[in-house]
């Protein structure tokens, strides 16, 4: 895709906060400190369009940006941070499944993995709640440029593993470098275009 316009839309907790309209949503998710926000800035060609931050856990809305007019790329919050208080990831789970669950609009969920990491129980909730809600996973290993080519391959068969899925479907991406650029925007083009059956 190429990007003209990205800018930010609104921050929600509850569906009555959502945007109004009928745009295609794409939603980001992934463990805290993953390089979510870095992913999404490089897809938009935008250094700053989506906040990072150094302290991990700080996203705590779903965070809409609209692209060209055409298509809502959502951030939402992360997960698995020790730091933040219970009370707020108490919050976080109902809120961001709320989302997965109602919003017809959203065709996609692009599950970000740092390929340094195995993935855990949350990585696999995750996936369970995306199947449960009928929601097509677009998983990308993020921070690829950190890792030789074999580290990355020999990670990318393990990660596989763990997820119990074909690692030819994980998407090797790097913000610094942009490798997996073309391939994360193919497979959310791909998406937006799948129909789903049973789509809730």
């Amino acid at each position: 895709m190429h990007v003209k316009t990205a800018e930010f839309v609104t921050s929600a907790v509850k569906p009555e906060q959502y945007p109004a309209g009928a745009l295609t949503e794409v939603a980001f998710a992934g463990r805290s400190n993953v390089g979510k926000s870095s992913l999404i800035n490089t897809l938009v060609n935008r250094k700053r369009l989506v906040k990072t931050s150094s302290t991990p856990g700080r996203t705590q809305l779903i965070n809409f940006f609209c692209v060209n007019q055409t298509l809502h790329l959502v951030d939402l919050p992360g997960y698995g941070y020790a730091r933040v208080p219970e009370s707020v990831k108490r919050h976080w789970g109902p809120m961001i499944e709320t989302y997965l669950k109602a919003r017809d609009r959203l065709k996609a969920v692009v599950l970000i993995l740092d390929i340094r990491r195995i993935p855990g129980l949350e990585e696999l909730r995750f996936l369970d709640w995306l199947a449960l809600y009928r929601r097509i996973a677009i998983p990308v290993l993020t921070k690829v440029d950190k890792l030789s080519k074999s580290a990355q391959q020999k990670q990318r068969q393990a990660i596989a593993g763990a997820l119990n899925v074909d690692a030819s479907t994980l998407i090797l991406f790097s913000a610094k470098t942009r490798q997996g650029l073309p391939q994360v925007w193919a497979a959310i083009d791909q998406a937006i275009e799948a129909e789903v059956p049973g789509e809730p």
